[in-house]
Protein backbone atom coordinates (compact mmCIF):
# COMPACT_ATOMS: atom_id res chain seq x y z
CA UNK A 1 0.00 0.00 0.00
CA UNK A 2 1.66 3.44 -0.88
CA UNK A 3 2.90 5.62 1.86
CA UNK A 4 2.53 9.11 1.47
CA UNK A 5 3.47 12.09 3.77
CA UNK A 6 2.91 15.38 3.16
CA UNK A 7 5.36 18.27 4.77
CA UNK A 8 6.11 22.00 4.60
CA UNK A 9 3.42 23.76 5.15
CA UNK A 10 3.24 26.79 7.51
CA UNK A 11 1.68 30.35 8.15
CA UNK A 12 3.23 32.72 5.75
CA UNK A 13 1.72 36.51 4.64
CA UNK A 14 0.32 36.99 1.11
CA UNK A 15 2.62 37.51 -1.98
CA UNK A 16 5.21 35.01 -0.28
CA UNK A 17 6.30 31.52 -0.98
CA UNK A 18 6.47 27.64 0.17
CA UNK A 19 7.61 24.41 -0.82
CA UNK A 20 5.60 22.10 -0.02
CA UNK A 21 6.69 18.11 -0.13
CA UNK A 22 5.34 15.00 0.10
CA UNK A 23 7.44 11.55 0.27
CA UNK A 24 6.51 8.28 -1.28
CA UNK A 25 7.18 5.33 -0.68
CA UNK A 26 6.21 1.41 -1.67
CA UNK A 27 6.11 1.54 -5.18
CA UNK A 28 7.63 2.73 -8.51
CA UNK A 29 7.57 6.38 -8.02
CA UNK A 30 8.22 7.57 -11.24
CA UNK A 31 5.77 4.75 -13.11
CA UNK A 32 2.19 6.91 -11.36
CA UNK A 33 1.10 10.14 -12.70
CA UNK A 34 1.38 12.23 -9.31
CA UNK A 35 -0.78 15.61 -7.85
CA UNK A 36 -1.07 17.74 -5.11
CA UNK A 37 -4.66 18.29 -4.00
CA UNK A 38 -5.94 20.89 -1.29
CA UNK A 39 -9.18 21.19 0.65
CA UNK A 40 -10.81 23.97 3.11
CA UNK A 41 -13.28 23.24 5.90
CA UNK A 42 -16.94 21.90 4.58
CA UNK A 43 -15.44 21.65 0.96
CA UNK A 44 -14.12 18.74 -1.56
CA UNK A 45 -10.76 18.25 -1.93
CA UNK A 46 -9.81 19.27 -4.85
CA UNK A 47 -7.00 18.89 -7.68
CA UNK A 48 -4.77 22.23 -7.99
CA UNK A 49 -1.33 20.20 -10.09
CA UNK A 50 -0.79 16.76 -11.78
CA UNK A 51 2.84 15.80 -12.74
CA UNK A 52 3.06 12.87 -15.14
CA UNK A 53 4.76 9.72 -14.93
CA UNK A 54 7.32 10.65 -17.96
CA UNK A 55 8.47 14.03 -18.76
CA UNK A 56 5.32 15.49 -20.60
CA UNK A 57 3.06 18.02 -19.59
CA UNK A 58 1.96 19.02 -16.16
CA UNK A 59 -1.27 20.55 -15.57
CA UNK A 60 -2.31 23.11 -13.23
CA UNK A 61 -5.83 24.42 -12.04
CA UNK A 62 -6.40 27.94 -13.35
CA UNK A 63 -6.43 29.65 -9.91
CA UNK A 64 -2.59 28.50 -9.12
CA UNK A 65 -1.38 28.77 -12.86
CA UNK A 66 1.43 30.84 -13.02
CA UNK A 67 2.27 31.00 -9.64
CA UNK A 68 2.71 27.07 -8.58
CA UNK A 69 5.24 24.41 -9.87
CA UNK A 70 5.15 20.75 -9.72
CA UNK A 71 8.35 19.13 -9.63
CA UNK A 72 9.62 15.50 -8.72
CA UNK A 73 13.02 14.30 -7.63
CA UNK A 74 12.77 10.51 -8.62
CA UNK A 75 15.66 9.57 -6.74
CA UNK A 76 14.66 10.97 -3.56
CA UNK A 77 10.82 9.81 -4.22
CA UNK A 78 9.51 13.13 -3.51
CA UNK A 79 7.14 15.02 -4.86
CA UNK A 80 6.88 18.69 -4.69
CA UNK A 81 5.07 22.02 -5.29
CA UNK A 82 6.57 24.95 -5.05
CA UNK A 83 4.17 28.42 -4.15
CA UNK A 84 4.76 31.58 -5.29
CA UNK A 85 2.70 34.56 -4.97
CA UNK A 86 0.40 33.20 -2.13
CA UNK A 87 -3.00 34.45 -1.47
CA UNK A 88 -5.31 34.23 1.37
CA UNK A 89 -7.72 32.12 -1.16
CA UNK A 90 -4.79 29.48 -1.33
CA UNK A 91 -5.28 28.98 2.14
CA UNK A 92 -5.94 24.55 3.05
CA UNK A 93 -4.47 21.64 3.82
CA UNK A 94 -2.51 20.14 0.90
CA UNK A 95 -2.25 17.02 0.01
CA UNK A 96 -0.51 14.67 -2.29
CA UNK A 97 -1.68 11.52 -4.59
CA UNK A 98 -0.78 8.89 -7.07
CA UNK A 99 -2.20 6.72 -9.62
CA UNK A 100 -1.34 4.69 -12.76
CA UNK A 101 -2.32 6.45 -15.92
CA UNK A 102 -6.06 5.46 -16.81
CA UNK A 103 -6.56 4.30 -13.16
CA UNK A 104 -8.13 5.76 -10.01
CA UNK A 105 -6.28 8.20 -7.61
CA UNK A 106 -4.63 5.93 -4.34
CA UNK A 107 -7.11 5.25 -1.79
CA UNK A 108 -5.37 6.02 1.08
CA UNK A 109 -4.20 9.56 1.42
CA UNK A 110 -1.43 11.70 3.81
CA UNK A 111 -2.21 13.22 6.53
CA UNK A 112 -1.88 16.25 4.53
CA UNK A 113 0.53 19.74 5.53
CA UNK A 114 -1.84 23.42 6.53
CA UNK A 115 -0.72 26.25 4.16
CA UNK A 116 -2.51 29.52 5.78
CA UNK A 117 -1.55 32.88 3.89
CA UNK A 118 -2.62 36.20 5.77
CA UNK A 119 -3.64 39.15 4.42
Amino acid sequence: QVHLVESGGGLVQGGGSLRLSCGVSELPFQEYEAAWFRQTPGNERRIVASSPPSDGTTWYAASVKGRFTISRDKVKNTLYLQMNSLKPEDTAIYYCNVRQPGYTWAGSWGQGTQVTVSS
